[in-house]
């Protein structure tokens, strides 16, 4: 067992949260582990107390609390193993795009991007395999649900990490999904403003619309084509971040995503169409401001299933805006 001790935040940590400072610097550490040291004020920032969402400023001075010596440099859960080499390989064939600083991949549906309880093969645990020139893995900037395709961004370097985080937080960057939902929206376009809420306890991503008690959430949405009111495609473009935004959004305007039995139901599903127990949501693209230059832009080709979709329902991607 460790003694307490102090660590000052470096420059290349400046603005990340201090549960990610955490997670950083002691993988094994849990989410609900570092939350019980915080509220009864065993780790500290500057000799006072802190939340988890507290945002860091180089110089700061961290107190670490004693700890079992295996939670510091121990690897994140879920990366004890040697990573999953067919995951590893097909990561490596899905890069979009790739330079100093930002590394793109089209990540496939039907795989997390971390782990978790019962998950064991995820993007995080692969990312030791996929630093290619560079001297650190990728990190993780931001997330897509595990049933969801598409841009996934990582930062090359703690620095590029930080800003990408940033641009995210601040809502800099612009989203484009593409969603094939259950029959037509009301009106061809619009905004969505629902603030959502998680329904169940901690562990429980299911989400709900609470205008009360929510955190604020905009979604912008555009009916490209329609195929006799059964289902449409939708072009949506989410203004904030929540969990399952864009799932609890088309829900709400009776337009659930096909495939999302978690937020449609029964009604999110024909019967009659190949593959419609797929989530029907995909991450097209992601457009990115640059402070070396112009903003970076990177889309994604349709995931085999959605593009078999389209084929079914005649969409063609020549009618949609790409960012």
């Amino acid at each position: 067992m460790s003694g307490v001790h102090h660590r000052s935040v470096s420059a290349d940590e400046a603005d990340i949260r201090l549960d990610r400072w955490f997670k950083r610097h002691f993988p094994a550490l849990t989410h609900g582990q570092l939350e019980k040291m915080l509220r009864k004020g065993q780790v500290r920032v500057d000799g006072g107390r802190a939340k988890a969402n507290f945002r860091l400023v180089p110089g700061q001075e961290i107190r670490v609390p004693p700890m079992p010596d295996s939670f510091k440099d121990n690897p994140r859960p879920g990366r004890t193993m040697e990573p999953n080499a067919d995951l590893v390989r097909q990561l490596r064939d899905s890069v979009l795009y790739k330079d100093d600083d930002v590394l793109a991949i089209n990540k496939p549906a039907g795989i997390a991007v971390q782990g978790g309880s019962g998950i064991t093969v995820h993007i995080d645990g692969a990312l030791d395999e996929m630093k290619f020139e560079a001297k650190d893995r990728p990190r993780l900037v931001h997330r897509l649900d595990k049933d969801t395709a598409g841009v996934l961004l990582l930062g090359r370097s703690a620095k590029a990490a930080a800003e990408l985080t940033k641009a995210f937080r601040h809502q800099e960057t612009e989203k484009l999904y593409w969603a094939v939902v259950i029959g037509c929206p009301e009106v061809p376009d619009g905004q969505i403003e629902a603030a959502v809420a998680k329904s169940g306890g901690p562990d429980d991503e299911r989400m709900h619309v609470d205008v009360e008690h929510g955190k604020s959430a905009i979604t912008d949405f555009k009916v490209i084509a329609s195929a006799a009111k059964k289902v449409s495609w939708l072009d949506l473009r989410p203004r904030t971040g929540r969990t399952h935004q864009l799932r609890v959004h088309c829900a709400a305007i009776d337009a659930p995503i096909l495939g999302d039995g978690k937020y449609g139901g029964r009604t999110a599903f024909l019967a009659d169409l190949p593959g419609a127990k797929a989530l029907h949501l995909f991450a097209r693209g992601i457009k990115i401001p640059r402070a070396s230059g112009p903003p970076l832009a990177v889309s994604a080709p349709l995931p085999p299933q959605m593009a078999e979709t389209f084929k079914y329902f005649g969409f063609e991607e020549s009618e949609a805006d790409d960012l």
